[in-house]
């Protein structure tokens, strides 16, 4: 699978095709391929919907944005249960809107954030208890 991105060298940009592969990928740039070799390519090249995630570790009750934005909406509340997964927050990054997913399920503790208000990445929004934990 291939697909087109715009690339800088030496100061002159060049609209690319790119078609990653393990440790090799095919680029063709005005009608020629080349073969570029690329370090540490084992991980998935595809694109996937950009969401933005808690960043915390996994299971972390913290929810954060991995980007800078906007809060657009906080989908609960205070006391209200929530699933691994769900939407909880959705945040206006670069004209677009990015849905903030709950990483573990469980009560919401606690809310930092509100709608309208610009939020830095990494900085905490909303920190749920897990259930399985049981609340202090």
């Amino acid at each position: 699978m291939s697909e087109k991105r715009k690339v800088t060298v030496d100061g002159e940009e060049f609209e690319v095709e790119i078609s990653p592969g393990e440790g090799v990928w095919e680029v063709s740039i005005e009608g020629r391929t080349y073969s570029v070799e690329v370090e540490g390519a084992k991980r998935s090249t595809k694109r996937k919907k950009r969401v933005a995630r808690s960043t915390g570790a996994s299971g972390s009750g913290i929810i954060s944005s991995a980007i800078p934005g906007k809060i657009v909406a906080i989908m609960t509340a205070e006391g209200e249960n929530v699933e691994e997964g769900s939407v909880v927050i959705v945040l206006e990054a670069m004209k677009m809107q990015n849905e903030i997913k709950a990483g573990i399920g469980g009560s919401v503790r606690k809310i930092m954030c509100k709608p309208g208000e610009r939020v830095e990445a990494n900085m905490p929004l909303m920190e749920i208890a897990n259930t399985l934990e049981g609340d202090d």
